[in-house]
């Protein structure tokens, strides 16, 4: 059954919805590949108009099979943020060439850059830092960059388990924002725990980097699906929560759901509203199309323009 009757229409939340939980999903962004992309027939069925989409890169993916998702998601009324990884992008003349693309075909200005999960890099490109100080996107006047936040530390950039380089680095984007005519913010790995974030979040602002977070958040999939992910990702101390789950006999079979966390931060969030984390970013694990039924009727459809016809 499609959604867009329901949400063509400006509307309460649906019956039963935390407002609290509806003010924090306001404006979420959520991610897909060109390969999941291909899966959704439209994603007007699925999305509130507006949803900023980010479009993963991962390492063998064609730049054509990249732009071409952004130009569809483009053309459906949608704010498109591809992954630019610093690893896989041998120079600058291949980061202009994409950055060309994406503007000239999709009418992209914003995007997301990270150091990327490739161990050894293509080139000369090691980290988003390296990406920021090419000066292209400023050249190329992009509107919005994103960078990589770690709420649970990075042990591919901290080998030692500390947080001393990731907060390095953290500092130095922080400085460039300052001088950047670019909008920035931190687009995080997903995590199952709500303390942890919010010291996490608190812990950068007293350190006086004060760049908005979008905060990562895996939408509902199979437990199974999930841990495998989160394994794969390098998901922390919150792995736990995963792991106890699991070992419920009665909640094994059941797919995971992201009420209990979003519930948390958004109670902070309403209680304190200074609270850096500003946005949602869900990772679709378990689905694009279930993950934006349950943001829908969590809210996610409510705080936003409507579609129109």
């Amino acid at each position: 059954m499609s959604l867009l009757p329901f949400m063509k229409k400006k509307e309460a939340a649906p019956v039963g919805v935390d407002p609290k939980v509806e003010a924090f999903l306001k404006d979420y962004s959520i991610e897909v590949m060109p390969r999941t992309a291909e899966k959704v027939e439209s994603f007007k069925e699925l999305l509130p108009a507006g949803t900023r989409v980010y479009i993963a890169h991962i390492e063998g993916t064609p730049i054509e099979d990249m732009v071409a998702t952004a130009k569809r998601v483009a053309d459906e009324g949608y704010k498109v943020m591809p992954h630019f990884p610093a690893r896989i992008i041998k120079d600058e003349a291949t980061l202009a060439d994409w950055i060309a693309r994406y503007q000239g075909e999709a009418g992209v200005d914003q995007a997301l850059l990270l150091a990327g999960g490739v161990a050894t890099p293509h080139g000369k490109f090691d980290s988003s830092m390296q990406l920021l100080e090419s000066g292209l996107f400023g050249k190329a006047g992009f509107k919005r960059l994103h960078v990589a936040g770690h709420p649970e530390g990075n042990k591919d950039i901290d080998p030692d388990g500390s947080d001393k380089n990731v907060m390095d680095a953290l500092r130095w984007k922080a400085k460039f924002a300052e001088t950047s005519d670019a909008q920035m913010a931190l687009a995080t790995q997903f995590a199952f725990e709500a303390g942890p974030i919010i010291k996490w979040a608190d812990s950068l602002k007293a350190a006086g980097i004060d760049i908005p977070i979008h905060i990562g958040i895996a939408g509902p999939a199979k437990l199974q699906t999930l841990i495998k992910f989160a394994i794969a990702c390098g998901v922390g101390p919150s792995l736990k929560v995963l792991q106890k789950r699991a070992m419920d006999v009665t909640k094994l079979l059941l797919p995971y759901e992201p009420n209990q966390i979003l519930t948390e931060l958004a109670a902070h969030k309403a209680a304190n509203p200074d609270f850096n984390i500003t946005h949602v970013h869900f990772f679709p694990l378990g689905g694009i199309k279930t993950n934006a039924t349950w943001a829908i009727s969590h809210g996610g459809a409510s705080a936003v323009p409507a579609l129109q016809s």
